[in-house]
């Protein structure tokens, strides 16, 4: 019994600590104050943001540290996403991340070198033994960067759960960040959810801006809204933090209807499987038509996001008593600073005409496919996010695309996991089948981009993850490689380093390799800035000697470049 009791105990030790993140156990990876150019959860393309990005003073190369005492378990380099990043696991069993790194420590630079000469590339992804790199609290472990996909020098900094490694908001412990500052609200949205519901007179949402005054939002004009039926409730939020005027994302959002909660959402962790629900949790269609990203405070029956703590009828209100209802948001960041927004609705049913629902009914949780004799499209269950009527129209061709222009509904409506497409490819020819891949088209703009495939019995098919405007294209031309060290004469014009930009207009390049001597040499690859480079190694290059130095970058469609010089070192 005794034991059974200190097991106990011990249970409730560990749950309370798992709960109640300790604010002492991290250090700030960095010795400058922390400002930060975007925090936890914020609201990114696809996704929801997992860490903190600390500025770094607008440059490179400020010391990183160790944030706890651990082992690195795994070494990253790629010229997209966190570029260069180290990842170490912590005692408690919680690991910090540590991305967009200009270079790391010496020791740990040349393991990896090794490393990328023996698989003979740029890109690797280390698991480290155990034991190998252990670190200590505040230990120097790297420069900061601007690798990657960074937008600008700062370093991206995670804490996450080490088992299931889920990221964990890192502001809940105890970083010195500074924030005194209420999140902002910008706007409210209504939205008609039913076949018989409506929003101020019209079946579709409406967006209202708000104001500030008397300590709380309004809605600007201060009107009561006309609603009837099932209708859905959203709202424009972000957050500043103190020392930066950087869009961040809120903490927690509550939706109470006349003092009823019936909606909370909390940014305290995240999973990466669920993290492209980012594109049911938003209004996906006002983002794509306006540039807002609006958090819905109702959920799609497709989305699985598991940040929704508090849910009543998956925050679908009925709105049909012809009743007046207050709406009440509490907006908070994670410092506990809270901003309100009070609105009301007036329940009042409407002679409206009916619904148009044309297309086909497309099931979000079942298999569905659009068949024709030009194009398939197999949707697999959890595709879509809710069920809609999906509209398909073509146009014939013309003499920029191998197919006519097949208009698969809009872009405005989310796709959540690839679906596989496929178009006729009647109109290519039998010398460019291996060069065929299908392009989706803005219908705004009329710009085209690649979005892969292969030509196979017929058809160019390929797995896309959107909706739109599609037709068949082909890539017949090779990158280009301009050489930005190595001029006339074989000569040098820089001393320790040889570069080239390289670039492709539309498949993309899908590889590249740099010999110097038919030996195979690291040119690093700066993806964002189409920059490659090497750093001219003493020790694997011989000096004052002639060297044959040969690039090839070749395209996803096998298109190759070569570019050869001989040059003096």
């Amino acid at each position: 019994m005794k034991f059974r009791l200190l097991s106990y105990i011990l249970l409730f030790s560990l749950l309370a600590n798992a709960q109640s993140p300790d604010r002492e156990y991290f250090r700030s990876p960095v010795d400058i104050p922390i400002l930060l150019s975007g925090n936890f959860g914020e609201l990114r393309s696809n996704h929801f943001h997992s860490g903190i990005d600390i500025k770094t003073q607008g440059k490179t190369g400020l010391p990183v540290y160790a944030a706890a005492e651990g082992d690195i378990s795994r070494l990253r380099v790629s010229p997209y996403g966190f570029g260069l990043a180290i990842y170490i696991d912590h005692p408690n069993g919680q690991s910090t991340v540590y991305g967009h790194l200009l270079s790391f420590r010496e020791d740990i630079e040349k393991y990896i070198k090794e490393k990328q000469y023996a698989k003979e590339s740029f890109s690797v992804d280390l698991q480290i033994p155990e034991g190998t790199f252990p670190v200590k609290k505040g230990e120097l472990i790297a420069l900061s960067g601007n690798s990657g996909s960074s937008g600008g020098p700062h370093l991206h900094f995670e804490i996450r759960d080490t088992h299931k490694q889920e990221p964990l908001n890192p502001l809940q412990f105890g970083f010195p960040v500074k924030d005194d500052m209420k999140p902002k609200i910008l706007s409210a949205f209504i939205a008609p959810l039913g076949n018989d519901s409506h929003v101020n007179g019209q079946r579709k949402g409406k967006l209202i801006e708000t104001v500030f005054y008397n300590g709380a939002y309004h809605l600007k004009g201060n009107p009561v809204i006309p609603v009837y039926g099932q209708v859905g409730f959203g709202i424009q939020a972000l957050d500043y933090l103190d020392g930066s005027w950087n869009k961040c994302g809120v903490f927690e959002i509550k939706l109470k209807i006349d003092d009823q909660l019936v909606y909370t959402f909390l940014m305290d962790r995240l999973n990466f499987s669920e993290t492209r629900y980012l594109n049911s949790h938003i209004d996906y269609s006002e983002y794509r038509k306006n540039y807002r990203r609006v958090h819905k405070s109702w959920v799609d029956p497709g989305n699985k996001l598991s940040n929704y703590h508090q849910l009543v009828n998956r925050g679908i209100v009925d709105l049909s008593d012809g009743k007046q209802h207050q709406i009440r948001y509490e907006i908070q960041d994670v410092y506990g600073n809270t901003s309100v927004l009070s609105f009301r609705v007036q329940s009042k049913l409407m002679q409206l005409s009916e619904p148009t629902l044309a297309g086909k009914l497309i099931r979000y949780n079942q298999e569905e496919r659009i068949e024709t004799d030009q194009l398939n499209a197999d949707f697999p269950s959890g595709t879509f996010y809710s069920d809609f009527h999906l509209d398909y129209d073509a146009k014939p061709a013309n003499n920029l695309y191998y197919s006519p222009l097949f208009k698969l509904h809009d872009d405005r409506t989310p796709v959540h996991q690839s679906y596989q497409l496929k178009l006729k490819a009647d109109l290519v020819p039998d010398s460019l089948e291996d060069k065929a891949l299908i392009a989706a088209i803005s219908d705004k703009s009329g710009k085209k981009w690649s979005l892969g495939g292969k030509y196979e019995n017929g058809w160019v098919t390929a797995s896309v993850r959107q909706l739109g405007t599609f037709a068949i294209s082909v890539d017949t031309i090779a990158p280009t490689i301009r050489p930005l060290s190595i001029a006339a004469h074989s000569r040098l014009t820089e001393k320790n380093r040889i570069r080239f930009k390289i670039r492709d207009e539309f498949s993309g390049i899908a590889d590249y390799r740099g010999e110097i001597d038919g030996q195979w040499v690291l040119f690093e690859y700066d993806a964002k800035n189409a920059l490659i480079t090497y750093h001219i190694d003493s020790k694997r290059l011989q000096l004052n000697k002639k060297h044959q130095l040969k690039l090839e970058v070749t395209d996803n469609k096998g298109n190759v470049a070569t570019y050869e010089a001989n040059f003096f070192r």
